[in-house]
Parts: C-alpha cells; sequence; structure tokens
C-alpha cells in the first residue's frame, strides 16, 4: 500500500501540467517584450541556477530569494495531517510527533491567514526544497526554484481570483501590505492557499515553525489522530485531517484556528479560533466578548463590529453626514457575520466584524454598482478599502484596510 501511495502521487506529478507566470520585476513596471529572445534574455540577467530542460531559472525579487533547491532526489509523499498552532511548535513536540506509529515524514513550516479581498486564505512560508515533496509539482525545478527566487506559488484558480492585472498578490488587508508576484501555479497540500519562501515569512512577521503537514504512508490518518491529540494535549494547537474523507469537509470536532499576518489590521484581529458545525462557523466565545461590540453610528444606528472598525466607520459615517451625502447611505446588510465565502470554508472578513455591506440592493457582486464616488472616496480615507476595485466587484463591501488615528 505505501509503495502504491507514493508511485499515484509521482504518477500525477508527472501527468499534471502546471503553468507558469512570466517573472515580473516590479508591479508598476512595463510589460515585458514580446518578443521571445529578449524575454529568455531578461530572465537570464536576473540571475537563477539551470533547470533539468538547462534553461536559467529566474530570480524575479532578489531581496526575498533563497537558494535555488535543485533536482528532488526524494520520494513524494501525500500530507494527510495538517498541524496548526499559534505559537511555534517546540521541539519536544517535534521530536514527539515523529515517535508517533505511522507518522513517516514531517515537514514543518510557518502558516497564516490573509484577508485578500474580503477571503481570508492561508499563507504558508516554506523550505521549496523540503515542502515540494507534498506537491504533485514537487518534481518540477521550475516552480520550486520561482518560489525560491521570491515569487508565489498557489492554485490556478485561486490565482486567477486575487491577483492583479500584473499577476501580483498583495498580502493583506492594509494598504501598505507588500505584493507579491505568482511565479506559478502548483498545487499545495489541502488547507494550504498560497506559498511563498521563509524569506517572505520574515518579512510579514509570520509565526515562524507553527505549522507541519504529516504523511502516515501505509498507516490511516485516522489512526494517528488520537496519539497526535494527546501529545498536543490542549494547546492552542489544531489537528486537520487533509486525507481524501476529510476533503469532503471540515472536521466538525476540531478547533479551527486564524493567525493573522503582522499587519495593523491583523494585529488588531488577533489569534481567531473557530469550530464548524453545521456548516456556521461559531468563534470562540472569549474573543468575541473581547473583540466584538454593538453600537450607535450615524445613518445606519446600531451595528455589530470589531471595536477597532468602529471608531473608523463613526468616523467616515459622520464625514459622510457634514458632506450632505447622508441620503447616499440607506442600509446595511451586516457587519459581524461568522461565516464562510459562499461555496467555499475561507472565513469572509465578516467573520471578524471587519468589514460592513452598505446599499446591498443596488451593488451586487459582479457589478459596477451605483455606490456614490464621494462616499467611497470618504471610506478611503477612513481606512477601509472597497470591494468596487477588486477583479470581481462587490461594490457594497467596505473593509477596513488600515488602522489610522481618529482624534
Amino acid at each position: 500500500m505505501f509503495v502504491r501511495r507514493r508511485a499515484t502521487a509521482a504518477a500525477l506529478a508527472t501527468v499534471c501540467a502546471l503553468s507558469l507566470l512570466a517573472a515580473c520585476g516590479d508591479k508598476d513596471g512595463d510589460k515585458a517584450d514580446a518578443d521571445p529572445s529578449s524575454s529568455q534574455s531578461a530572465s537570464q540577467s536576473t540571475g537563477g541556477t539551470p533547470s533539468e530542460s538547462g534553461d536559467a531559472i529566474p530570480v524575479a525579487d532578489p531581496e526575498h530569494a533563497v537558494d535555488q533547491p535543485g533536482p528532488l532526489k526524494e520520494s513524494l509523499e501525500i500530507a494527510d495531517i495538517l498541524v496548526y498552532s499559534t505559537k511555534p511548535l517546540s521541539d519536544e513536540i517535534i521530536d514527539r510527533i515523529k515517535k508517533v506509529k505511522g507518522v513517516e515524514v514531517t515537514e514543518q513550516f510557518s502558516l497564516a491567514s490573509v484577508p485578500i479581498e474580503n477571503r481570508v486564505v492561508t499563507l504558508a512560508a516554506v523550505d521549496p526544497a523540503t515542502f515540494r515533496r507534498f506537491t504533485v509539482s514537487g518534481k518540477q525545478e521550475e516552480i520550486w526554484g520561482r518560489v525560491a527566487g521570491g515569487e508565489l506559488a498557489t492554485k490556478q484558480a485561486t490565482g486567477k481570483r486575487i491577483q492583479d492585472k500584473q499577476a501580483f498578490v498583495r498580502l493583506g488587508a492594509d494598504k501598505d501590505a507588500p505584493s507579491v508576484h505568482v511565479g506559478a501555479y502548483a498545487d499545495p497540500p489541502y488547507g494550504v492557499d498560497l506559498v511563498v519562501n521563509q524569506k517572505w515569512g520574515e518579512e510579514l512577521k509570520m509565526v515562524e515553525g507553527n505549522a507541519m503537514v504529516i504523511a502516515t504512508g501505509s498507516a490511516s490518518p485516522q489512526s494517528v489522530r488520537k496519539p497526535l491529540k494527546k501529545i498536543i494535549g490542549d494547546a492552542d494547537v489544531s489537528i486537520q485531517m487533509l486525507d481524501v474523507v476529510a476533503r469532503e469537509g471540515l472536521d466538525p470536532n476540531a478547533r479551527q484556528t486564524a493567525v493573522p499576518t503582522g499587519t495593523s489590521v491583523g494585529a488588531a484581529v488577533g489569534v481567531y479560533n473557530y469550530r464548524v458545525v453545521g456548516g456556521r462557523v461559531i468563534p470562540d466565545a472569549g474573543w468575541v466578548a473581547a473583540n466584538i461590540r454593538t453600537e450607535d453610528v450615524p445613518i445606519l444606528g446600531k451595528v455589530t463590529c470589531h471595536k477597532a472598525m468602529l471608531v473608523q466607520l463613526r468616523a467616515a459615517l459622520t464625514e459622510v453626514v457634514e458632506q450632505g451625502l447622508g441620503s447616499k447611505v440607506y442600509q446595511t446588510a451586516g457587519c459581524f457575520y461568522p461565516r464562510f465565502i459562499a461555496g467555499t470554508t475561507s472565513l469572509s472578513n465578516h467573520a471578524f466584524g471587519m468589514a460592513i455591506d452598505i446599499n446591498s440592493a443596488e451593488n451586487g457582486r459582479g457589478t459596477v454598482g451605483q455606490m456614490d464616488p464621494e462616499v467611497v472616496r470618504i471610506f478611503k480615507k477612513w481606512g477601509f478599502g472597497w470591494g468596487g476595485d477588486w477583479n470581481y466587484t462587490d461594490p457594497m463591501h467596505f473593509e477596513l484596510a488600515q488602522i489610522v488615528d481618529v482624534q
């Protein structure tokens, strides 16, 4: 059985055609010349190492580059279990996990939650040389060479949804959050949406080494869960089963965790623990008590939001009234609403109380909408991002993108 599992993963790597995106050095720079010869020389001029095909792998972002991984010599593995903590996994816990019967291969890395256009995705900062063996693209050297060169890898569907026209993704809701170029489409383990190297993890102040994927080989992943739970105990660590049975839905008995990156908005959210019951998101009661408030704001009356957002929401709506635009804002579809994005298991920013929907009737997703431009300008002034600017528009949606000082 163990041999067959490995062989299946290797076969998938062989037949899976994964797209590679052109390296891009500057989000606002000019587009590369369409002539293949000039494009090739531009890629080679950035440095890199030869791939198996003999072509140099471009280093698109030297500031965030790590050593090129070279060819993968180890066998591919299937990620069966994800261990995810709010703190670095201790050496003691790691050693004990490795000794559990049925734990065959492990890989430690950093994992965080990143809000991008009202979709909270998981971002992994990894060592490309070793993490790659837990993906079906592990043998494709160029993909992991691009990650080593400072670019991002993600599933094609995710990348198409969140990247801008130059194939950049802004890692966070903050206005000044850094952007990273999508260099390749790959298939990271279930539970991981975006993959960057460890240099990016350092810049984003991600919790170092707070996650681990586990391959159980021929052993049942379920047989490994119980001893893992004994090791972890009641610590702030969750265990998520990634095997094919668990992929049909989230484990209702597992505590899920979102660990935001070290940005101002992310710091305000803090660590968000929740459970899933019947498809509903149930956040930790302590987090709700510490962060969610119901207060009066101009025009809309009582709203329930994160305490950090309420201050700026009140300031924005006050200015809307002062500018004589009160009639342009007449209704809200809600702020704090613990839920997933429809049809997904990705948290919405509404789950944190950090987003509000306004005038929903005429501002549906995928439309230009009818939001007054001056109202939009005022909200942006007070630190909000607007869904009308997204690739797939959501003009009713305003989310906190930056913490600003309200006097």
